[in-house]
């Protein structure tokens, strides 16, 4: 129950220990409560857990032709750096499939490790090829020009009453999606952390067999 703590908690140490729901636990215990958007998002082509930093995009829905289409679609996905989610804030619009298999390539290539999109995708078949991480609302297979466009990179944008800024830990799963802000960023992974250790002695202790009240009463954990 007291091992000490890692002087450092790398990204792929997240990855290969924690989840959503325990960075909810973790954002909960310091009064973060609204931290996982309120809607579906579903994982559409792989179930892993994905954790990196938020690389963000405003998108609008448009009813004319668009003068520069694809502009602001290809600057984001070119200015990719490393371990960042593609984040597009869409508003949920089901209008076009903002998302797909070439620029799912682009940002791949960049080291980009998933994308959450408020909206639809299209192109999932080969995106499960490739085995690149994508969330969505839905699919469509319209192509977003001059349905969809990106109007705002790399700003705080809003999904399902949480905010999604730049450069934020995200953690992505099955479960759902879970937003660490920068500013609690470093007391929230040492929670999680901790408790991850402390629910494999509760979780140990029942296979050993320990009664689960028994455990809850010794631990404090569930």
């Amino acid at each position: 129950m007291n091992e000490p703590l890692p002087e450092t908690i790398t990204l792929e140490m997240m990855r290969q220990s924690m989840h959503s729901a325990i960075i909810c636990d973790a954002l909960d215990s310091i009064g973060y409560t609204l931290q996982s958007p309120r809607k579906e998002l579903l994982p559409m082509t792989v179930e892993s857990v994905v954790v990196g930093r938020c690389k963000t995009s405003l998108w609008v829905d448009m009813y004319h032709v668009d003068p520069s289409p694809y502009e602001l679609e290809l600057k984001a996905a070119d200015s990719v750096k490393p371990d960042e989610i593609f984040i597009a804030a869409a508003s949920g619009s089901m209008r076009s499939g903002i998302w797909g298999e070439l620029l799912s390539t682009a940002v791949h290539h960049r080291g980009c490790c998933g994308a959450i999109i408020d909206g639809a995708v299209r192109d999932v078949r080969q995106m499960r090829e490739m085995q690149f991480p994508v969330w969505a609302v839905g699919t469509s297979p319209y192509d977003s020009k001059d349905r969809q466009r990106i109007v705002d990179i790399d700003v705080s944008v809003e999904i399902g009453g949480v905010i999604f800024s730049p450069g934020d830990l995200v953690f992505a799963d099955i479960d759902g999606i879970a937003v660490v802000p920068q500013e609690v960023e470093q007391e929230v992974i040492q929670l999680a952390w901790k408790k991850v250790h402390e629910e494999n002695i509760f979780r140990d202790s029942i296979k050993n067999g320990m009664s689960a009240t028994d455990a809850f009463a010794k631990y404090g954990i569930l």
